[in-house]
């Protein structure tokens, strides 16, 4: 388990429920961001489709990596989506549990 004070570049997949709306996206600070996405904090696309259970993230050293990789998802089709979540998260279960401890 991750520490929640931890911070570290990651991209992200949202959404909605199992097989449902998929959002992408990368952030510095992945725990924050997870907390903004859950209490709407961002008008948009997540919020517009109640995309907010973390099924995929991927951490990286530097921002840069991690910008050029969500570039190259965004890019995916969704079956490719679907098939990197469920290689690691068959359950789409929601990750933001691993760090809170819930």
């Amino acid at each position: 388990m991750t520490t929640i004070t931890e911070k570290w570049p990651a991209v992200y997949i949202l959404a909605s429920a199992k097989h449902g709306t998929l959002y992408v996206g990368v952030t510095s600070d992945l725990i924050t961001r997870m907390h903004q996405h859950k209490n709407g904090w961002f008008e948009g696309f997540a919020k517009k489709y109640n995309v907010k259970r973390l099924v995929y993230y991927e951490k990286f050293d530097d921002m840069a990596t991690a910008i050029e990789r969500e570039t190259k998802l965004k890019k995916w089709n969704r079956a490719w989506k679907i098939k990197l979540i469920e290689d690691k998260n068959p359950d789409w279960r929601d990750l933001l549990k691993d760090f809170s401890g819930d």
